[in-house]
């Protein structure tokens, strides 16, 4: 039966192992484009906000959830095609900055995904300034949600 014998130290072998481990000073956190994994969770947090009952359904109404599913894609693709375009026409844009550009989209894009819907079924508020102010809030809160969940996750 074989024994492993220790081996004498080899400092030349102990700096080829360090370089393979990850220096903490350069690691890069990257915040901006995220992941395909994030993106989904987005889209499910979504999916979630339109179909249960949250600020949002309260206001304008629920939808099914094969509405909701290609709502949620749709206002996630778009919201990071338009942040996606606000990083790459600025070099000094950070993550950060990008990140809420995504989020304020996925804002705006919710809101008026349930007030075309709302209008087109005869439901919701038709008060411009009370729609304004209080779905935007609404809308606001349902995207942070999504982003902070998302965040917390990844």
């Amino acid at each position: 039966m074989e024994t492993e014998t220790e081996r004498p130290q080899d400092p030349q072998n102990d700096s080829q192992q360090d370089s393979k481990k990850p220096n903490p000073s350069s690691l890069a956190f990257r915040i901006w484009p995220p992941t395909q994994r994030t993106r989904d969770a987005v889209i499910a947090r979504l999916i979630e906000t339109l179909t249960t009952p949250s600020v949002l359904s309260k206001r304008y109404g629920s939808m099914p959830t094969d509405e909701a599913d290609s709502a949620a894609r749709s206002i996630e693709n778009e919201a990071f095609s338009a942040a996606d375009a606000e990083a790459a026409a600025s070099a000094e844009v950070d993550g950060i900055e990008v990140l809420q550009v995504y989020s304020k989209e996925i804002s705006k894009r919710i809101l008026d995904s349930v007030k075309s819907r709302a209008s087109a079924a005869g439901t919701g508020s038709t008060t411009a300034l009370d729609d304004s102010n209080n779905g935007t809030e609404a809308a606001g809160e349902a995207s942070e949600d999504a982003v902070s969940s998302v965040e917390m996750e990844a």
